[in-house]
């Protein structure tokens, strides 16, 4: 298929800074792949020059396949395609010592750093810590010290929060570890302190591709103006219509920024869509027609005319579920359709149970987006902890994991007595476990159970770094006895302790699979898996199965038949969005549901629904009265069309009975 004149100027386009405002749909990937293959084999660029830029590894992934079969292996070797925070640890590595780092530091999942941060706020209570965690991550996203927050704290929570911020950043250096956040601001701050490694990584990345701009918060907008340098040699690809992450702080003033940072930016428009029809594109213009607009747009599509929207008032919940599943199954007859060809989206993760149990007892297979992820599961997350150690012996929380997993007779008392210890004297429990001098405190049975510990560690510690990733894995879960840990501990369920073994053997076959691709060492592939954790989890094996999905979790993916489900006031637009910012973000969150459709699209309210057992008469969305009449059919109203028309009714009478004439028949 031929690149259409917007995308063929934006692909030869090299005279400096370029934004391309690609619609939903526009076929913004193929450009970005395209100028790739461009540069390389028209534009003399080498192919280690390049570096193009996502936000999730499933973005990556799909480029890097798409690059690959356009140019294969020779042409594309050293070409970078990563998510933002893949190329911050690739920084951070190369770099840790300008602050103050090994190379082989720890990265910390979010439960890890809950728990340190729900000891220096001394309590327990969910709704604190992740208030604290969320506060932290946002501060951190803005490139703010915690000396500048405790400065312009503006009440007794922010000044409290600020102080834990600094003692929070104190543990994560004496762990030798960093979160997720810090895997940009740390290589940003460094790039922004250090002209000569901000030299070396300019000359590096001579040309930066950013796809998904409208996502950026501040640390990472000036990450990538700190690589660009100052002739700005960049595409920039986003979509203001669709940025929906203000709450994880994305800052859709970074694309009005570009204007203003970058004077000669060129900007190219993409309004061909290639994935819907005329309708459903119609239906999503005049939605967010009502939002004020960075760059205006219209997305057209030559896909035809295409089926009138629907929007269907449901008696109370269980209807709707049981409604969508219902059309789920007869146009899946009528189409012949996958079920992969279906998505339920909605705006909480806690509407998906009643669907879910529609479809189970339809027996319609689904898969939920969001779910607990691989890497989430606690024997994954014990392995793992084992992994981190051998890599940093600085990393406590791994070392507690590790420790009592499998229990070995390293209780709470003796973990006490090393912790005590390792105040003290300012060091890690690794530390605190090799001293002779801890050690003298013990009992002389727990000495001699943290001395085994520490020598099995010792012995792989070595093998880590030079043998065979899978065989040393395998070796140590031997030797630690996890197996029989796992049915010792679940005794109960032999069942669910062989799910969980072959969660263990999943693993450890995807790091022998590394290792012999001669990738890496147990050593970086316990960060190299600590990244994959934070952005997404092990790669979802993709089945025929309806999907069920957040309307966060559903953006930059497409559906032949998409069912909107739960448009109400106060669900959706969220009850906590009514004032003007949050109201335009739930209406760009609107946008991005409708664009997810290729044919059919159905959106649906209920008439009533349960509330902390009360039921409730729930408005229709707003978005609703957004919407032109003429591509719109609403049914299910008092006094309007029925949900089930009378041709359909007939038709399922009709299949009634001839299933009825099937049965006395035989």
């Amino acid at each position: 298929m031929k690149l259409n004149p917007q995308q063929q100027e934006a692909v030869e386009y090299l005279g400096g800074a370029l934004f391309v405002l690609a619609g939903a749909g526009s076929g913004k990937t193929r450009v970005i792949t395209e100028k790739i293959a461009y540069m390389i084999t028209q534009a003399n660029y080498k192919a280690h020059h390049i570096a193009a830029i996502t936000f999730t590894n499933k973005a990556a992934k799909e480029m890097q396949e798409r690059i690959a079969h356009r140019l294969g292996k020779e042409q594309t070797r050293g070409l970078t395609v990563s998510t933002f925070h893949s190329l911050g640890m690739r920084i951070l590595r190369e770099e840790a010592p300008h602050i103050g780092y090994k190379r082989n530091f720890s990265i910390l999942d979010s439960s890890d750093s809950g728990k340190i941060i729900s000891e220096l706020l001394g309590s327990s209570g969910r709704e604190p810590v992740f208030k604290a965690q969320h506060q932290i991550s946002l501060w951190k996203n803005d490139l703010k010290t915690p000396e500048a927050v405790f400065q312009a704290a503006s009440d007794d929570w922010e000044t409290q929060i600020a102080q834990i911020y600094a003692s929070y950043q104190a543990t994560l250096e004496h762990y030798q570890a960093v979160d997720f956040d810090d895997l940009i601001r740390l290589p940003t701050l460094l790039l922004q302190q250090n002209t000569e490694v901000r030299l070396k990584w300019q000359k590096r990345l001579r040309y930066l591709l950013v796809d998904e701009c409208q996502d950026t918060n501040a640390c990472q907008y000036a990450l990538m103006r700190l690589l660009t340098g100052l002739e700005g040699m960049f595409t920039a690809v986003g979509d203001d219509d669709q940025s929906i992450y203000a709450w994880r702080g994305a800052n859709m003033e970074n694309l009005r920024r570009l204007q203003d940072d970058y004077p000669q930016l060129k900007i190219i428009k993409l309004e061909q869509n290639y994935r819907s029809t005329a309708r459903i594109l119609r239906v999503a213009n005049q939605v967010i027609a009502n939002n004020p607009k960075l760059f205006p747009k219209t997305l057209w599509s030559q896909l035809g005319e295409g089926e009138m929207v629907r929007v269907v008032a449901c008696k109370n919940e269980t209807h709707e579920a049981e409604y969508v599943v219902g059309q789920i199954a007869r146009n899946k007859m009528i189409y012949g359709a996958n079920y992969a060809d279906f998505a339920i989206l909605y705006r909480g993760n806690h509407q998906a149970k009643l669907f879910e149990d529609a479809l189970r007892s339809a027996r319609i297979p689904y898969q939920i987006s969001g779910g607990q992820s691989f890497y989430d599961k606690a024997e994954i997350k014990d392995v793992l902890a084992y992994m981190r150690l051998l890599a940093n012996p600085n990393d406590d929380p791994a070392f507690l994991r590790a420790a009592t997993t499998p229990k070995r007779g390293i209780g709470d008392t003796t973990l006490g007595k090393l912790n005590d210890y390792a105040k003290l004297h300012e060091c890690s429990l690794y530390q605190a476990a090799g001293s002779l001098k801890a050690l003298a405190e013990l009992p002389t049975k727990s000495r001699e159970s943290v001395q085994q510990f520490m020598a099995l560690l010792g012995d792989y510690q070595t093998r880590a770094q030079s043998d065979d990733a899978g065989t040393v894995i395998q070796d140590l879960l031997q030797d630690i006895q996890y197996e029989a840990h796992l049915s010792g501990s679940l005794d109960e369920n032999s069942k669910m302790a062989e799910a969980r073994w072959r969660n263990v053997q999943d693993l450890c076959a995807w790091l022998a699979r590394k290792g012999e691709d001669g990738e890496k060492n147990l050593v970086e592939l316990s960060q190299t898996i600590a990244l994959m954790t934070l952005l997404e989890g092990k790669d979802g094996e993709e089945i025929d199965a309806v999907k069920l999905s957040t309307l966060h979790a559903s953006k930059g993916l497409e559906y032949p038949f998409v069912y909107l489900v739960g448009c109400e006031e106060g669900l959706f637009p969220h009850a906590d969005s009514l004032e003007n910012e949050a109201l335009e973000e739930e209406r760009r969150l609107m946008y991005v549901g409708i664009t997810r459709a290729k044919q059919q699209l159905t959106m649906t309210h209920c008439i009533k629904r349960k509330r902390q057992g009360v039921w409730q008469f729930p408005e229709p969305s707003r978005f609703f009265d957004e919407m032109a009449g003429n591509d719109v059919e609403i049914l299910g109203r008092k006094g309007g069309a029925p949900i089930v028309s009378k041709a359909e009714g007939r038709e399922r009478l009709g299949n009634m009975l001839d299933m009825l004439k099937g049965k006395s028949g035989q």
